[in-house]
């Protein structure tokens, strides 16, 4: 079933007959706005993604609306420049989900054992609150369904598993191993059969009453960074209805600046020394993350579900801000370093200190500070356990080398060439085992080319 939705040039529509009030004092509203801009922080940056690929057609990222699969089958190259840190091991296939009316049933196909796909759900406030793919569900095909809060029912015939989101909107980031361009057109066919339909379509039963039409707000950035994150906020927390037990007391004390589902935010009918302490309140979270962000070196552990950040709204907001969307470190395991290609360098594995991959692993080379593929002569944007004719030493070690210019004869098959100046290199694990998760493995540190 499809949506129909809306785009209006207000900020915001009034959709609650709520009255507009506050009964915080400034002080309290200053430690509150604090909190409440840190909590709002990922879910607001996932809706400056998903409203432009669920609710703008005008937008290049539109995916087509709700309930619907866009594909990307694609190798990427240095020419593809409207994506950053472009990932080519694992093309993408995007959707999102209105779950108002009813669930949908996200159907897979069965894939060779020598082929992986995952498909990440997102909620609106950024956890993964599920998976199906060949680590979390296996090869074979599968139908799951994908319900909202409010939905109550038996596990129907033909579903696989129920997998249940505590807000109505969800995303899915599906991704399927892609092994070089010549293996572009096997994995289109893959995602041809990843299939979306509702639960009523799927039990050929009749159609639920289709939910309300939404007024969706623009997306501003400015406004996100300001006291108007209150407005973006209280439009959000509409999907997200029964509140989860474990907010009600945050949900409680944020009630006292003016949040609440779908209640009207605006900063005239505020007082205005009200107002100006919830200003300080924001500029004193920005600050906060500012301090947590220079000391977050890594993005392993940031993802995850409810259970797995312990409503850590802090690590919540880290994560949007490193990168939206990044899997549970079961599913991937990330890590990297920023080199300068004027200086020769070698990572360096020893025997029995691969990355440990149940499905493989890669490095990728990003130039700075637009994060694009590099331009070589050796067309080589990445390298890992599936690029052809590395070479391993005979204890089964493995180098890599690294720089601007050829390592030397003998060594070009393990060169991942970089810019001259400075350069990102992004490692991934996809199902990592133990030892990386819990850190025991770590990526070598790099060293000087021999």
């Amino acid at each position: 079933m499809f949506l129909r939705t809306t785009i209006t040039a207000a900020f915001l529509t009034v959709l609650s007959t709520a009255a507009f009030s506050q009964s915080a004092t400034p002080e309290e509203a200053r430690e509150i706005a604090k909190e409440a801009y840190i909590y709002a922080y990922a879910p607001i940056a996932s809706y400056g993604t998903w409203s432009k690929q669920a609710t703008q057609p005008d937008a290049p990222e539109y995916v087509g609306g709700f309930n619907v699969f866009r594909h990307y089958s694609q190798a990427f190259t240095p020419a593809n420049k409207d994506i950053v840190t472009p990932n080519n091991d694992t093309p993408y296939s995007w959707a999102w989900l209105d779950l108002r009316a009813e669930p949908m049933v996200l159907s897979v196909p069965a894939v060779p054992q020598d082929r992986y796909y995952v498909m990440q759900l997102i909620d609106l406030f950024t956890y993964n609150f599920g998976y199906v793919g060949v680590r979390s569900t296996g090869f074979e095909a599968g139908d799951y369904l994908i319900a909202g809060p409010g939905w109550k029912g038996d596990k129907p015939e033909g579903i696989e598993k129920i997998i249940q989101a505590e807000t109505e909107i969800v995303g899915i980031l599906g991704r399927t191993s892609l092994n070089g361009p010549e293996d572009v057109k096997n994995v289109a066919a893959i995602q041809a059969q990843y299939k979306l339909e509702p639960l009523s379509a799927f039990l050929k039963t009749s159609t639920p009453q289709p939910a309300s039409t939404i007024a969706f707000p623009p997306y501003d950035p400015e406004k996100a960074a300001s006291h108007d994150f209150i407005g973006y906020l209280n439009f959000l927390l509409q999907f997200a209805q029964p509140t989860v037990p474990e907010e009600t007391e945050i949900m409680t004390r944020f009630a006292k600046i003016g949040i609440a589902p779908q209640k009207e935010w605006g900063a005239g009918k505020t007082d205005p020394a009200l107002l100006a302490a919830i200003d300080q309140g924001v500029e004193d979270a920005k600050v906060a993350m500012a301090d947590v962000a220079k000391k977050t070196l890594s993005s392993n552990g940031l993802f995850g579900s409810r259970d797995f950040l312990k409503n850590d709204y802090m690590t919540r907001a880290m994560g949007a801000e490193k990168g939206l969307f990044g899997n549970s470190i079961e599913e991937a395991w990330y890590g990297g370093f920023v080199g300068d290609g004027s200086k020769p360098t070698m990572l360096h594995f020893p025997a029995g200190q691969l990355p440990p991959a149940k499905f493989f692993w890669s490095l990728t080379l990003y130039t700075l500070p637009d994060r694009l593929l590099y331009a070589n002569p050796l067309d080589r944007y990445s390298i890992g356990d599936r690029t052809k004719g590395l070479v391993y030493g005979e204890d089964k070690s493995l180098t890599i080398y690294l720089g601007h210019t050829s390592p030397g004869e003998g060594k070009e098959s393990n060169w991942l060439p970089t810019p001259e100046g400075k350069y990102s290199l992004v490692a991934r694990v996809y199902g990592p085992e133990k030892a990386a998760i819990d850190g025991t493995w770590k990526l070598p540190t790099p060293e000087p080319a021999r």
